[in-house]
Formats: structure tokens, sequence, C-alpha cells
């Protein structure tokens, strides 16, 4: 079975069945993600009231990896340039973010975030990181770890 689709079709177990490892990665993960998205828009609105759930993980974004183009923005996000426009126009306007000039290009912008915005969303961020631990508290250290790692290797592995 090869041609069409997701590429999932025809993938089988050796006894030929489905394959039931993949069917329940996929059921999992449809599980986690609606549970994220629900918590990304609490997380995003308890940075401001305002903001639209997207808005959590752009704040993720600027806080590991430092200033943006928005164009790199919208890349990692997958989305597209006008759409990035409109959040990071929500974001400046309710002074969370701001635009510097870039220094490599005078006609371009990086995005950053304001010492406002920094500090309304690390403080969401540690009470999410409380709630994480409070949950997996009967879990090894190495468990979590683990875990970590299996999720930024398929992270890695979906940019593509």
């Amino acid at each position: 079975m090869h041609g069409s689709g997701t590429g999932n079709e025809g993938r089988v177990a050796a006894g030929g069945g489905v394959d039931q490892e993949f069917l329940a990665l996929e059921r999992e993960l449809a599980v986690f993600l609606r549970r994220a998205r629900a918590q990304s828009g609490e997380m995003a609105r308890e940075v401001h009231p305002e903001l639209e759930p997207a808005a959590y993980g752009l704040f993720v974004r600027l806080d590991d990896a430092g200033p943006q183009r928005a164009t790199e923005l919208a890349g990692y996000f997958g989305v597209g340039k006008a759409t990035m426009s409109r959040q990071l126009r929500a974001l400046e306007d309710l002074g969370l973010v701001a635009r510097d000039p870039d220094p490599a290009d005078g006609r371009a912008s990086l995005v950053r975030l304001t010492e406002e915005g920094r500090s309304r969303f690390r403080s969401v961020r540690d009470a999410r990181r409380e709630r994480y631990v409070r949950k997996l508290a009967d879990w090894d250290r190495a468990e979590v770890a683990e875990l970590a790692r299996l999720l930024n290797h398929f992270n890695v592995r979906s940019e593509g």
C-alpha cells in the first residue's frame, strides 16, 4: 500500500494487523495536544487577559532564543507572515514585545520581549513548572529527563 495519504495507511505490524504502537502514539498525542492547547490559552490569559493562546508559544520562543525577526518566528511556528504580524502587533499594543532595528540589516527589525512581557511570562512559566513538578512528583528524575529527551527528538524530526 504505497501512494497517497499520510504514509501511515500501509504501516502494518509483523502479524499483519495495524501497528498498535503507532495507533497508541496517535491517541496519546491527540490527548496531549488538546490539553496543551487548553493550557496555553490559560497561560496566555494569565500573562495578559487579552492574549490569544498562540501568544504563549511566542513568549517561550523569545525568552529561549532571544530577539528574532518576525519571518523567523513565522517559520519556526509554521504560520504565515500575515498571521505572525497580527499576533506580534497585538503583543506590541499591550507593551509585551517591542521591535528594534536589526544590526545585521537596518531594513529589518528584531522582535524582543519587553521587561514587562518578560516579567509577566516568567511568573506564569514558573507557576507552570511548579504544576509539572507536582504532577510528576512520583516520577524518577531520569524518567522526566527521558521524556524531555524523547519529546525533543520528536520535535526536531517534526521540523522538516
